[in-house]
């Protein structure tokens, strides 16, 4: 094997290990920074080749702003549509800005209409009209006509390339028919069957079609699985059904019920990942920013909530200090103080996570939101009392004050249970107020638990010990 083709070999995704499975080769990257940093353009197009557009979207991401520059520049006409739909939002307008307006339209173009839109969504209207002119005159109306429906809505997300037949065709007419169009989907998993009105009755899944006789009758194959999505229903909500019911794809409908599109299962699930995803980051208080954001717009997303957390210290601090006395009187408790709050903020996140989780796949409901509170309320209980009994150890042998290690036992039970409490009840009524639980929550549970701790264990140190 020639020095080159190994080369190539270490391009593709490494899977030796399950840390490392479908990472980049480090080698590999290093060997295509080498060819942008010599501006040898054959060698980065022999390197790029094997690589899929996932993974070039990947590499653009991870490299910076003048690495990349160059490597957009010096790929140039190879640049491929599938690339712009991967990357992330916060790169990829930086790269539709540094291709030539050929390449931008022979990329746009082999695109589906849903990928383009959900390229336009984010851009700015004079990057939205380079993209748009680039579109055959069918295409640019059908992505217009998805950019006036709410965003995030099933019309955003849906794809205008469909196959549709009439309800009353067989299985031949409908082969003859697919065998016949040029323009059929890259990639479609059912024929709708539509009526005469062009609303929607069922489909056919393809394996079943293929396998059928050309005599048989389309209606008699539909499958139990069909149901159709409004076009102006939340992407949330879409993804949940697919998720829910196994759906590999469904008809887009309008107001009149007329079919207007399709979405498949790889849209579906791209956002269940981005829901996913945007609750995890929200939880932790970070926005929706990515790896590719500047210092300026991280600190940006980042310092509203840390506000909020410096706010919900401050009222902490507050409860402590209507016991400085106290405090002053006995030196331990500030020493033991940051144990009870931890415990009571750990235990209150681990409720937080769960019902916030549960709450976003629709397990948390009317029906036994109090039987999880009880669950809840009860596990902190019971890790309450465990704790107790140790940290009610730690304060007879650390500091020989047996009642110290009563005082800091109780508040210990006293703050995991609010915890479990507050982990649960704060998501539900925020998410029955209207507000995204995985957005404001963690702020209100934190201060719960920290005042409630500090306040039980600093009042009961002043009953009992002084």
């Amino acid at each position: 094997m020639s020095e080159d083709t190994d080369q190539i070999a270490e391009i593709e995704p490494e899977a030796e290990d399950d840390d490392a499975a479908y990472a980049l080769n480090r080698r590999a990257v290093a060997a295509i920074l080498f060819a942008v940093d010599t501006g040898d353009r054959e060698k980065l197009i022999e390197l790029m080749e094997p690589l899929h557009a996932a993974d070039i979207a990947d590499l653009l991401e991870q490299i910076n702003t003048f690495d990349r520059r160059k490597m957009v520049e010096l790929y140039d006409r190879e640049f491929d549509g599938e690339i712009l739909s991967e990357l992330d939002e916060s790169v990829r307008e930086e790269v539709i800005g540094l291709l030539s307006p050929q390449v931008l339209t022979d990329a746009v173009r082999e695109l589906d209409s849903d990928d383009v839109v959900d390229l336009l969504e984010y851009l700015e209207e004079p990057q939205q009209e380079q993209i748009l002119d680039a579109l055959e005159d069918s295409d640019r109306v059908a992505v217009k006509q998805a950019l006036t429906y709410p965003e995030e809505s099933a019309g955003r997300l849906m794809q205008r390339e469909i196959v549709a037949v009439p309800e009353h065709w067989s299985v031949g007419e409908a082969i003859d028919f697919m065998r016949a169009r040029e323009d059929l989907p890259d990639q479609f998993y059912h024929v709708i069957l539509v009526d005469p009105r062009m609303k929607p009755v069922g489909y056919v899944a393809l394996g079943k079609l293929m396998a059928s006789p050309r005599v048989r009758a389309l209606s008699d194959l539909l499958e139990p699985s069909f149901r159709t999505i409004p076009v102006d229903q939340d992407e949330g909500d879409v993804a949940y059904a697919f998720n829910q019911y196994h759906l590999i794809s469904a008809p887009v409908v309008d107001e009149d019920e007329r079919l207007v599109g399709v979405i498949t299962i790889d849209d579906a699930m791209s956002v269940l990942d981005e829901e996913h995803e945007e609750d995890i980051l929200r939880l932790a208080g970070v926005g929706e920013g990515s790896l590719s954001d500047s210092v300026v717009e991280t600190t940006k997303q980042r310092f509203p909530w840390l506000a909020v957390n410096l706010a919900t210290a401050i009222l902490a601090s507050l409860v402590i200090a209507q016991f400085e006395a106290t405090i002053a009187s006995f030196v331990a408790l500030a020493v033991l103080m940051p144990i009870v709050a931890s415990m009571g903020g750990n235990a209150g996140t681990q409720s937080l996570t769960v019902a916030v989780r549960a709450i976003a796949t629709r397990d948390l409901t009317g029906s036994n939101v109090w039987r999880v509170i009880r669950r809840e309320v009860l596990v902190g209980l019971v890790n309450g009392v465990a704790f107790a009994l140790v940290m009610g150890g730690v304060g007879v042998l650390w500091f020989g004050q047996p009642l110290l290690g009563v005082v800091i036992g109780i508040a210990m039970i006293v703050n995991l249970v609010v915890a479990g409490l507050a982990g649960t009840v704060v998501p539900v009524v925020l998410e029955k107020a209207g507000v995204d639980p995985a957005l404001a929550s963690g702020a209100f549970v934190t201060t719960v638990t920290d005042i409630v701790g500090f306040f039980a264990f600093l009042g009961l140190a002043g009953a009992v010990l002084l």
